[in-house]
């Protein structure tokens, strides 16, 4: 799978996937309106507004980028039907040629992760037959239980050809209460990177693995650290924009070979109509104003590379 991804981002020269995470507070009032007219103010109106805003955004970016990320807690929030437009975003996604990117942060037990893996990446047999699920491409996972956890998800990825990215050095201001403990001289995050290379070596997929990692644009320094001590993992990265990351701060979680990481935006793209920078879209033209900021994002972080 990583190497379908590879050959996206080059083929975009956009090392970046767009962050569908979104709040009923980003739809613009007139998408609002129409599903609450259609639907009333149920979750469904809500769920059929979160779906129609996706789509527009899909519409005018999913020709400058390679990947999309869905955050499934964002579509949880509305119950079932948040999960119906969850499946309607990925299968939308897929018919547009973009990875899928499940941000879900699975990870329990061998059994429980092992129905994860099947319900998100693989399929599920049903008596004589397979269904999938929720059919990401790729997903994102928490190693806290070790290789217990994780394997499950690297035997999916070597039978079904998907990917993971295993939370490393995360992005949020409390990352490090855990992430940067040291144990025996070193901190935790480099620990779960060593875990993290060689589950990725029963993976391999060309120079790099189908088990990535998530690394935060936040902390530079410790990106710089990562990238060297896995050189054959891929990185999604969050962070950037509205989180504070700058394109600056990212540039030391790609490789030498300008591949290596492909760094997420949520808000600053789907949301890009509130800001002062593309207001002049107005809500009304809220796709637009996504366009423009995957355009300004792209050239950013290639500015850097």
């Amino acid at each position: 799978m990583i190497s379908q991804l590879i050959e996206k981002i080059k083929k975009t020269n956009a090392p970046i996937c767009v962050g569908l995470d979104p709040m009923l507070s980003y739809v613009p009032g007139h998408v609002v309106k129409k599903s609450f007219d259609a639907y009333g103010e149920t979750l469904e109106g809500a769920a059929d507004a979160i779906w129609q805003f996706n789509k527009e955004i899909i519409d005018h970016t999913c020709d400058l980028i390679p990947a999309v990320k869905l955050q499934i807690a964002m579509y949880e929030q509305f119950g079932i039907e948040g999960l119906i437009a969850y499946k309607k975003t990925v299968e939308y996604c897929h018919e547009k040629g973009l990875t899928v990117i499940g941000d879900a942060k699975r990870g329990d037990i061998g059994s429980t992760s092992a129905a994860y893996a099947t319900g998100h990446l693989g399929a599920v047999q049903v008596g004589s037959n397979a269904y999938r699920g929720f059919d990401v491409d790729m997903l994102t996972v928490n190693p806290y239980l070790g290789t217990d956890g994780v394997k499950p998800f690297v035997d999916v990825c070597n039978t079904d050809d998907k990917g993971l990215f295993v939370l490393v050095k995360t992005s949020n201001p409390s990352s490090g209460e855990f992430q940067d403990r040291l144990i025996d001289g070193r901190p935790l995050y480099e620990w779960v990177a060593q875990k993290v290379m060689e589950w990725g070596a029963a993976s391999m997929d060309g120079a790099y693995s189908n088990v990535g990692a998530v690394v935060g644009a936040t902390y530079p320094e410790m990106s710089r650290i990562l990238r060297k001590l896995m050189p054959a993992t891929y990185f999604l990265v969050p962070g950037y924009g509205a989180q504070g990351g700058t394109a600056d701060d990212l540039k030391h979680c790609f490789n030498e070979d300008g591949l290596g990481a492909i760094v997420n935006s949520s808000r600053g793209i789907i949301a890009a109509y509130k800001q002062d920078k593309y207001k002049q879209f107005g809500p009304e033209h809220f796709g637009e104003a996504s366009r423009q900021a995957v355009l300004d994002m792209v050239a950013d972080i290639n500015s850097v590379l």
